[in-house]
This record gives C-alpha cells, structure tokens and sequence, in this order.
C-alpha cells in the first residue's frame, strides 16, 4: 500500500563526482519504490569513468577502487530506466539527482522525464519555522534512524519514506496532500516554448537568456536559482503589459550555470554587453572609454583626456597620475568643469583654456585662485589638483600578467580569467588558458565588479 500519495513514487539518491551534471558522474544509485504493491530497494556503485575527487571520497567513502570494477551507467541504464518511469521523483534537493539522471540517459540517447518532488521544498512548506532542511538537519529534528552509513546512496534514499512517515503522523493527511499537490503543480508555459525545456532548468545560480523564434535575444537575467526566476516570468500576477509581450514572443531558453556570485555577475555583464537583448535596459556604451592623464608642462601638471586604449611610452606616464575610467570623453571633461567651478583650479591649467599667461576667465570673477598668473604657485596648485582626483584614481593592473579568480566548490572549481581590468573568461584548470583570446574590450561594469573582487581576495588570485 502507498500511504503517501495516489501515484507511485520512486525515492532516489545519488553519489557523485561533483555537483556539475554536465562533467561529473554518478559514482552511487539508490533506489526505494513505493506503491501500492509495497517496498522494493535497489542499489549499485557506477563506474564514472573519472577520478572521485579526494573531497567527495572523504564525504562518502566511496573511492576509485571501490567503482573500479562496477558497472558503468550506461550498463545500468536499462534497469534503471524502469525503475523510475510512470512514478514521482522523489528526492532531497531533487533538481541535483534529477539532474544527473536526464545527463547520464540524454548521453545514451534516452528521454526521461517525470513529476519531481523535492523533499527539502516539502520540510519547507510543512515545517515554516524550522531554519535548517538539509537530510542531516531532518534526521536530527525528526529522531530518523539511518539503515547504513550516511552519504550513501541506498541509505538517504531510506530516509525519505521515513521523514514521510514522520509527515503523515504530524499533519493531517489532506495538509500533507494538498502540500504535495501544490509541489507538483505544473506551470504555465507561453505557447511559443516547448514545455521540456522546464524540465531541463537547474536549480543553481546563474545566468539565463531569452531568444525569440528569429533568434532575437529578448531578456538576459540573473538568479541565485535560475528555475524559480525563469517561472516567476511566468506567474500570472507577476506579467506586465511588456513582459507579456516578450513572452509572446519567447521560443527558446539557454542557460550558463555559475559556482558563485562573482562568476554570474561577470556572465551577465558580457551576455548583456554582447547580446543587446531587447527587453533589459540598454548598456551606457564603452566605445569612449578614456582616462586623464597628467604630466609636467612648464612646472604644472596639465591633464590631457586619453583614449583607454591608447599606450603610452615606458616612462612617460607615472601610474599614479592617470584617473578615471570614463564612459566618455565628455564625462572626463565634465569633471574637470566641476573642479574649475566649485575648488579655485584654473581653467587654463585644466586645459580648459589655452594657457595663455593673462588670467583665465574665471579669476577676475574670484573662481581660480590666480595659478594663471603666479598669484597661486604651481606647486600649491599641483598639489590641490592631486588631492581633488585621489578619489577617481584609476589603479595600475597589479600584475605582469592574468590572473584566475577560484570559485566553486573543493571538488569543482571554475577559475574566472582576468587580465589588466577585462574579463577574459572563465576555465576549469590553467591549462585551458591557451583556449581564451589573450585580448578583450575595456567593459566598466566588469571593472567594477574585478577591481571589487581582487580587493575582497587579497593574495589570493591564481597566477599562471
């Protein structure tokens, strides 16, 4: 008999290599049927064909030896498969298991798919007060007994039909379906989308992009978990007149995963920089991307707006001397205008007039303090000017060359690529860094978010 639910379900746990379904593998399957027949339980070690990070063989115990000799998912399959189909997925975190699971049977060319519950959404909904759901904190709250070791794939898939068991004797039956149902609940789809593509959207952070059916991007988002965005655009109550137009025209989804914040920011930065999608708010442009430079003429320091771009001689420019970045030419300008008018800087010495040695327009009117004329030395007026743009000093790139920034997890980091401000991309070991272009576009919401992040990890940027 199955106390649970109507349907049949299948309660489900894997061990893996690491937390990417796309690289890593499935090392461990457990499987607990319930229906109306009873209680069945299989289990089997899978040879992943790759190397069990140390991390995960601590957390397990399961190492290389013990799947050296197990049979591969692909041997598997044809028992697996059965197993799960006509039934709920039930799993802790399932996304993670279901995720893996559509990897492993989309490489052999298999389609699965089936209604998902995911047993830490249901503590959450029957359990609000309670601050921890992962499996070790239900164990713990509800007293459940663990038939083997932990962080083995038969054992927490027990555990499941067990916290149910704990569920049904603490609320009342029609809770508990009604909770169940509402977990299961399809959502709406805009008709131009093919309804598998929410079944394929991860539960991790990242970012996502919209495509209409002439391959127009439509929308680039960000999110700490990229499925429940992308079905909050769904809501009902949460459409507006113009989101209800972009789903109109929405015929496709892609996504980019990320280990962390940093990484999707970037992402997002690039696919929005890259893509113009119609429907996020247009990017102020980088094109004139400039910085001031100041040097010596005549015993002042004259600024001079650069291009970004432009290099400068060995020599000629002392680092501590350049400012900015700037949008534009004229955000640069702009500054200096403000210095003239609110701090007694001379126009002339500004480069906003020629430097004629008759006073500049502004100090008959009392608004330059006389550098123009001598009244001010320049000495004075050199350092008054280097304090003003201490604030806007645009910082040397720290080192001879790239860097990585590491993110992710132990058993499976990215490492972000950065090279004199610019994001390069983003590799999974050094020697991928031949696979980038050794140059990119100056891009300053990137700037931002780098010189942010080198500040936040000192020393402890990868140099190649």
């Amino acid at each position: 008999m199955n106390p649970y639910h109507s349907a049949p379900l299948v309660f489900v746990d894997l061990e893996t290599t690491g937390a990417t379904p796309a690289s890593d593998r499935i090392t461990e399957i457990g499987i607990v049927q319930v229906d109306d027949d009873g209680v069945r339980s299989w289990s089997s070690l899978v040879n992943p064909q790759q190397p069990i990070p140390p991390f995960i063989q601590r957390l397990t115990g399961i190492d290389d030896a013990m799947v050296a000799g197990a049979p591969t998912f692909a041997e598997l399959a044809d028992t697996v498969l059965p197993q799960l189909q006509g039934r709920v997925f039930v799993a802790h975190n399932a996304r993670f298991d279901y995720g893996f699971l559509k990897h492993e049977f989309g490489r052999l060319g298999l389609r699965f798919s089936a209604p998902v519950l995911c047993t830490v959404k249901l503590s959450r909904k029957l359990y609000p007060n309670e601050f921890k759901h992962s499996l070790d904190a239900i164990v713990a709250r509800h007293g459940l007994t663990v038939d083997g070791e932990r962080h083995r794939a038969l054992s927490d898939a027990r555990l499941l039909p067990a916290f149910l068991d704990v569920v049904l004797r603490e609320h009342p039956s029609e809770s508990v379906q009604q909770a169940i149902a509402e977990l299961l609940r399809q959502p709406r789809i805009p008709a131009g989308l093919d309804p598998a593509v929410i079944d394929e959207l991860p539960e991790t952070g990242g970012c996502y992009s919209f495509y209409a059916a002439d391959g127009a991007a439509l929308l680039v988002g960000r999110s700490h978990n990229i499925r429940k965005r992308v079905l909050q655009h769904f809501a009902a109550d949460a459409r507006k007149p113009r989101e209800l137009e972009m789903l109109a025209r929405l015929a496709r989804i892609d996504w980019q995963e990320a280990a962390g914040d940093f990484g999707a920011m970037l992402n997002e930065a690039r696919l929005i920089r890259s893509l113009k999608p119609a429907y996020n708010p247009r990017p102020k442009k980088n094109a004139g991307a400039c910085v001031l430079r100041l040097a010596e003429q005549e015993g002042a320091l004259m600024p001079a707006v650069v291009d970004l771009a432009e290099p400068a001689e060995p020599g000629d420019v002392d680092p501590h001397r350049v400012f900015g970045p700037f949008r534009a030419r004229r955000d640069a300008q702009r500054l200096l205008e403000k210095l003239a008018d609110g701090t007694g800087l001379c126009r002339q010495l500004l480069g906003l007039e020629p430097r004629t040695g008759t006073p500049c327009s502004a100090q008959p009117q009392g608004k330059c303090r006389g550098a123009c004329i001598g009244r001010e030395p320049l000495a004075t007026h050199n350092a008054r000017l280097m304090s003003l743009l201490e604030k806007h000093r645009f910082a040397p790139w720290p080192h001879p060359g790239p860097v990585g920034l590491v993110e992710g997890p132990e058993w499976s980091p990215l490492i972000h690529v950065i090279d004199r401000w610019c994001y390069l991309g983003t590799i999974h070991d050094p020697a991928e860094l031949d696979t980038l272009q050794c140059a990119a576009d100056f891009d300053f919401d990137a700037y931002k978010l780098i010189q942010f992040e080198l500040k936040r990890r000192a020393g402890q940027v990868l140099r190649f």
